[in-house]
């Protein structure tokens, strides 16, 4: 089945930097585009970046445009999210997500939380 599992989270100070990554399983990762989501507390999830299978099409969103880059290593499964100049506005639950039958999964998430 599909499985989907976010690392690299923690507790850093605003202004530092953080690598995810996500390990994918059940599924032709090499044929797939992905893209990283995060949810803060109390909010829905928000949308930061695509990727498409091959890796040379790049999407970000306004929040995440300039700061963060997303890749993929289709030989290790991996998709990553090298993540700078953290703000503490970044304080959320990071997730990679694919749309697979249909239906959007996700993994269990990673935990970034940002102080001031």
């Amino acid at each position: 089945q599909v499985q989907l599992v976010e690392s690299g989270g923690g507790l850093v100070q605003s202004g530092d930097s953080l690598r995810l990554s996500c390990v994918a399983s059940g599924f032709t990762f090499g044929n797939t585009d992905m893209r990283w989501v995060r949810q803060a507390p109390g909010k829905g999830s928000e949308w930061l970046s695509s990727i498409n299978s091959d890796g040379d099409k790049k999407y970000y969103s306004t929040s995440a445009k300039g700061r963060f880059t997303v890749s993929r290593d289709n030989a290790k499964n991996t998709l990553y999210l090298q993540m700078n100049s953290l703000k503490p506005e970044d304080t959320a639950v990071y997730y990679c997500e694919i749309t697979y039958s249909g239906t959007s999964r996700r993994g269990q998430g990673t935990q970034v939380t940002v102080s001031s």
